[in-house]
């Protein structure tokens, strides 16, 4: 006795069960999914396998191998690769929160209408044009060497500040343009519906503006974070014993380039968990945005 119509409505009070339309819809987005799985699979490894064939066969190839894949070298390199890859970590969650807070600063002097703060938006503005507009490694010398040139007290005067100093500089003028495009992506009427319930200017930026706009720039400051975390091996040019200063020393001592591969592995595996989880954030965002998706 069927207990459900052909569409899947329930007879005579009977519990709904799929209906054989919808169980056959199922079993064809299955097996949809184990096709276009098995093709990504092969075309992946095929991939993987044309590359890895035409770099071993490359002229270079045997000197290549001798010079960067020398497993003695990785593992005699590792433990102070990794140590100075710990003062990466370090400079770079002081910087971030530094950074975050500038940025929030500057996009908020930006934002300021009234005439009285001109000059404070003048200066903004100046800020993220020039700062944005030098190289980071070479804001990184202009400050390293620059600061302790002036010989001014309370300048501090080691490496690592200087060129963590640096990095909070030229990330926060980036961070500040993604704060202001996330603060001006607020529709207008956001701002008018809380100024019309009785909040002042101040208080419609912080409770109505500023939640909106720092969640819509959730991935795009990631990704800046992202590049933050590789960028903190810049410091390396003013003397610091960081990963890339490590790998360096050693690499002088043997002549053997391995080394910075080790370096190389423990940025990639830094990088990529944050590439991911800012990938699953702007999934998300997305399935927001979409129709019935919330927000």
């Amino acid at each position: 006795m069927k207990t459900s119509t052909e569409d899947g409505a329930p007879r005579d009070g009977a519990p709904w069960v799929k209906s054989e339309r919808q169980l056959e819809r199922e079993r064809r987005r299955r097996r949809a999914g184990v096709r276009s799985a098995s093709l990504a699979t092969v075309s992946s490894l095929l991939f993987v396998a044309v590359v890895a064939g035409v770099v071993v066969s490359s002229p270079g190839w045997p000197r290549v191998h001798d010079t960067f894949f020398d497993w003695g070298e990785f593992t005699g390199a590792l433990p102070d690769v990794l140590r100075g890859f710990w003062l990466n970590v370090q400079i770079f969650l002081i910087a971030e929160p530094l950074i975050l807070l500038l940025g929030l600063l500057v996009a908020l002097a930006r934002g300021l209408r009234n005439p009285l703060f001109f000059p404070l938006r003048a200066l903004a503005i100046a800020y993220t044009d020039v700062f944005r507009g030098i190289p980071t490694i070479l804001l990184v010398y202009l400050v390293g060497f620059g600061l302790p040139a002036l010989q001014l007290q309370g300048v501090p005067d080691s490496p690592a500040v200087l060129g963590g100093f640096a990095l909070v500089l030229s990330y926060g003028a980036y961070v500040a343009e993604v704060f202001r495009a996330g603060i001006d992506s607020v529709h207008p009427s956001q701002r008018a519906a809380a100024r019309s319930l009785g909040l002042s200017r101040a208080q419609a930026l912080r409770f109505v503006v500023l939640p909106q706009a720092v969640r819509r720039v959730v991935p795009p400051l990631l990704n800046d974070f992202a590049s933050l975390q590789k960028d903190t091996a810049l410091v390396a040019v003013l003397g610091p014993l960081e990963a890339l200063r490590q790998a360096q020393i050693h690499s002088a001592e043997t002549f053997d380039y391995t080394p910075y591969l080790a370096a190389a592995v423990l940025f990639v595996a830094l990088t990529v968990p944050l590439a991911r989880f800012t990938d699953h954030l702007a999934a998300r965002a997305e399935r927001r945005r979409a129709p019935g998706g919330g927000t």
